[in-house]
């Protein structure tokens, strides 16, 4: 072809180009005045399919989803221009982009006590709701599910309960004869991630099916409900007796998340069928940024479900130690962050003139022989080198061969890191933690000899390679250790509070194990997760408030099963009111990120006590129109409100003063124009019938606490009694602006102690 031939060819390819560019499509989610459906329309799919239709460039295909419960409205790939015209519809009240949400990546009964005799003897004093336990169901939106995992063996398990109306959706790669008595569903979620890879194009080597290729949705899964496994471990790490927080219950698998992450239309799509199959309990390890609830994915079908009788157990976040970094942070969530375990893995760093540290690792191959080897660190912090953080491509391997190198915590993966020393000739890493991540310590299962420290730790290595000439060191490897004190520790990366969208609810709401948690791993993926880790384990040790939902969400599902009738707000109640924040050698709860003390925007209400939470004695109930009213205090329009409570006709003729008025558990108290603060509270007695509490007040110095009345007398379980605690600062908001300050309320007698905490803050906002 002639060049000239060339320009009118590349004026139509530039044509067609630019068309494409025009009218390229993405997912949408519309919000809908479901109750303005013409009459002539059968169902609410033909109607959406109609206006779908009568778009210019939109047609039947385009849509994606239909809600009907989790949420009023549907799903599509649209033009941008589409977008726009839909905005303008009449029964159209919202239309957002579809958003990506992130997940949030056997001791941990034995730690909560859930095998101590004394819990088995109140579980069964419970009598015939012990039985039901095999009748809850937790329903865990993730990865999906390694179904031939001997976490999901249903030997010993009652027949399904009838209700139970999921099902089980296999492809060649899971056979529905992999679901059982205790695996009873398993379901997959993939059209919002289909669109945001390009259709039917440029598909992954995902397969669209329920099994779990990532690990995750199998270890969030195995923690909640798995069954008792002897001799596990991670490559003989953590060996003993894995199983479930509720090992009786019933899972069923919503795979929602993919290999680039998991998006807003395919969650709702998730936690909508959950929702219609009947779970009891839903466990979601993920999340995204915070904002409005009426655009919360999650916030929104979390509502509906705890509306039907579901306790929704998420998250909080791995983005502490910053503040306000939580999310799923709406009060009828059960937000949970992070705590370590009693159990460690030490590992050893000996350099010469006998100076030795500890840390901590997982790694399990031949190690790098018993001779110190030289030790690397690119300290180049300042510049615009990345070898000290060992990015990929960033060492040199003239450099680090045969050597030890000294790698930054920070921006890459752990494990990753441990890669690329590897692949750039290093024998061995020392992975040391900064100022973010504190003395908190997570192990990994390193691909070459690996020990992580702290920051303490790590600053005085830093001294050593500064300042010696060619230092040696030697790694060494200690298995597994228990019994560490303290313990809990709150996790540095665990997300925190104060709460940045109602700021007059106090998040997260507990914290459970997340450090080191043995569970149950999908064998489609080494344990590190990376593509050149070759190794194939049943089980995996892994970290983050990915691991401490399940536990949470396990934990509901024993309480629902001992109290079937208790709402989720009851339920969430016992588990807060019953926290300790004490931790093994009697002293308040420490916080890895700084080793200081921590708070409860840290922590919540504490650590959670499953043997207390069974019998709470008090517990703060919830209904759907104390949440309107939390909703119309908020100053939601109708629409944004509807956009949540999804009923027709809805209206903020009760609405409090204040946010913080709902009936919570916690208190968070905001002094702003005015030193008073004054909240309403009430209690129902689920204890015993003549039961007398009396109050207990913890305040700092700054604030005077007045609680009326001073004790509560229940002739009778289910007496419901108020009480009103007016807070008063003592200080002017000139004296006191930007501080916080932390207490706590209790009703106390012989036989309970029902905790609340309380954060104050002085503020201008």
């Amino acid at each position: 072809m002639k060049p000239q031939q060339l320009k009118p060819c590349l004026a139509t390819l530039l044509f067609f180009h630019l068309l494409t560019f025009t009218i390229s499509k993405q997912t949408y989610i519309i919000h809908m005045n479901h109750h303005t459906k013409p009459p002539h329309f059968s169902t609410h799919h033909h109607w959406y399919l109609s206006t779908l239709q009568s778009l210019p460039t939109a047609t039947s295909s385009s849509l994606l989803y239909t809600y009907t419960t989790a949420f009023h409205g549907f799903a599509a790939s649209l033009s941008s221009s589409d977008a726009s015209t839909l905005r303008k519809h009449r029964s159209v009240i919202g239309v957002y982009e579809d958003q990506m949400y992130t997940l949030h990546t056997t001791r941990t009964p034995e730690f909560l006590g859930l095998d101590s005799e004394i819990f088995a003897e109140n579980f069964e004093i419970l009598g015939e709701n012990v039985r039901r336990h095999g009748d809850v169901i937790i329903g865990v939106l993730d990865t999906g599910v390694w179904p031939e995992s001997r976490s999901f063996d249903d030997a010993g398990m009652s027949e399904v309960p009838g209700r139970w109306k999921g099902e089980c959706e296999f492809r060649a790669d899971l056979e529905s004869s992999l679901c059982n008595k205790k695996l009873i569903g398993a379901r997959f979620f993939s059209k919002g991630y289909r669109m945001a890879i390009g259709g039917h194009r440029n598909r992954t080597r995902e397969a669209e099916s329920p099994r779990d290729v990532d690990g995750h949705g199998t270890h969030t899964a195995s923690t909640a409900a798995g069954a008792h496994v002897a001799n596990a471990s991670l490559l003989g790490y953590a060996s003993g007796v894995a199983r479930g927080m509720a090992m009786n219950a019933r899972v069923a698998a919503y795979k929602v998340c993919w290999k680039i992450g998991c998006f807003s239309s395919d969650i709702l799509a998730g936690m909508e069928r959950a929702i219609d199959d009947g779970v009891d309990v839903l466990s979601i390890s993920l999340g995204g940024g915070s904002g409005p609830y009426y655009r919360d994915t999650i916030a929104i079908g979390a509502y509906t479900a705890v509306e039907k009788g579901i306790l929704v157990s998420c998250s909080a976040g791995n983005s502490g130690p910053q503040r306000g970094s939580l999310a799923n942070v709406a009060p009828w969530i059960m937000t949970v962050g992070a705590g370590t375990l009693d159990r460690d893995f030490p590992a050893f760093i000996s350099f010469s003139k006998r100076r030795r540290f500890v840390g901590v690792s997982l790694y399990s191959g031949k190690g790098m022989g018993d001779k110190p080897v030289g030790v690397y660190y690119s300290n180049d912090t300042l510049g615009s080198g990345s070898g000290h953080l060992c990015l990929p491509g960033s060492l040199d391997p003239e450099l680090v061969r045969g050597k030890v190198v000294f790698c930054d915590r920070g921006v890459n993966a752990r494990v990753q890191k441990g890669a690329v020393v590897r692949d750039a000739g290093g024998v061995g890493m020392i992975l040391a933690n900064t100022a973010a991540s504190g003395e908190e310590l997570v192990a990994d299962s390193h691909l070459i000899p690996a020990v992580a420290v702290g920051k303490k730790i790590g600053d005085a290595i830093r001294e050593i390679l500064m300042n010696e000439v060619e230092p040696n060191a030697e790694l060494s490897f200690g298995g597994t250790v228990l019994n560490v004190r303290p313990s809990p520790v709150v996790a540095a990366f665990s997300s925190r509070g104060p709460n940045l969208v109602t700021p007059e609810i106090l998040k997260p709401d507990v914290i459970g194990p997340g450090v080191n948690i043995l569970a149950a791993w999908s064998e489609a993926v080494g344990p590190t997760g990376l593509d050149s880790d070759s190794r194939r384990t049943q089980y995996n040790i892994v970290s983050g408030t990915s691991m401490s939902c399940p536990h949470i969400s396990g934990l509901a599902a024993l309480i629902k099963a001992a109290n079937p009738d208790w709402s989720p707000s009851a339920i969430k109640s016992a588990l807060m009111t019953t926290a300790y924040t004490r931790d093994n050698t009697k002293y308040r709860l420490r916080d890895a990120a700084g080793d200081k003390f921590s708070n409860p925007w840290a922590h919540g209400a504490g650590h959670v006590d499953p043997l207390k939470a069974i019998s709470p004695g008090l517990v703060y109930d919830l209904s759907a129109s104390d949440y309107i009213a939390f909703l119309c205090s908020l100053d939601y329009s109708i629409d944004h409100i509807h956009a949540i409570v999804k009923h027709p006709n809805v209206t903020c003729s009760k609405k409090f003063s204040n946010p913080g008025q709902l009936n919570y558990p916690s208190f968070s108290v905001l002094f702003r124009k005015s030193r008073v603060v004054r909240y309403t509270r009430e209690l129902t007695n689920v204890g015993s019938a003549g039961s007398v509490y009396n109050v207990s007040v913890s305040a700092p110095r700054t604030v005077k606490v007045t609680v009326k009345p001073t004790k509560l007398v229940f002739k009778k379980v289910g007496d419901k009694l108020r009480y009103t605690v007016t807070f008063v600062s003592k200080k002017e908001m000139d004296q006191m602006g930007g501080r916080s300050s932390f207490g706590s309320i209790s009703w106390n007698n012989a036989q309970h102690q029902v905790t609340s905490p309380v954060a104050f803050a002085w503020t201008h906002l």
